[in-house]
């Protein structure tokens, strides 16, 4: 699902991109009591007008017209790395504010029509602080933050020296060797690193 988004996103900017050189659209300074789904749609997903109904469809990642946590915390980016130090009871605070202001019928479940109705109402996602939100993958991240403000698609591979390049790279270097290493061992007729050391001949 996470790919799918991120390629139609992809798609989508793939003009806007190529007419300025490769960098995305300059987005317009956005106020200081700018809401947070304002700056999270501006920041992470670079579109800047958008309805409720917009909002709700992206962030509800397995299409089954309604939120669950996982979605409440997914869009608040509690699952990206960057929000590995965010305490056990900073993540429920977050699910239980939204689900206090949008899941009307408590039933579990924000539902389309709640959220509609409460974005009716001037109801609106609390900013706890948590920053814009990153909840795409670590391409799509790594493309939005870094490459599209830095590069562009002249860019050479020895052009690639900021910090963020060589730990990205770094990273799918680590995997690379990880599923390598997974093939040698895939191919073995038995791997006698999972055989307990006391069954093994002496």
């Amino acid at each position: 699902m996470i790919l799918h988004i991120s390629l139609t996103l992809f798609a989508l900017l793939l003009p806007a991109l190529a007419h300025r050189g490769g960098k995305a659209p300059p987005q317009e300074p956005l106020s200081p009591d700018t809401d947070w789904a304002t700056r999270h749609m501006a920041e992470e997903h670079h579109i800047a007008n958008f309805d409720p109904g917009a909002f709700f469809s992206l962030h509800d990642y397995d299409s089954s017209g309604g939120w669950m946590p996982d979605d409440v915390r997914r869009t608040y980016g509690l699952d990206d790395e960057s929000a590995r130090a965010v305490s056990p009871a900073k993540r429920e605070e977050v699910t239980r504010e939204v689900y206090r202001l949008f899941d009307a019928d408590k039933n579990g479940v924000i539902e389309r029509e709640e959220w509609m109705g409460a974005c009716e109402r001037g109801v609106r996602l609390p900013d706890f602080g948590l920053g814009p939100g990153h909840h795409g993958d670590d391409e799509y991240e790594y493309e939005i933050h870094h490459f599209e403000k830095f590069h562009d698609e002249n860019t050479k591979e020895e052009d690639l020296i900021h910090p963020e390049d060589i730990a990205h790279f770094a990273k799918h270097d680590r995997e690379e060797a990880e599923a390598e290493r997974q093939e040698v061992l895939n191919r073995q007729a038995i791997n006698e690193a999972n055989i307990p050391q006391k069954f093994r001949r002496q």
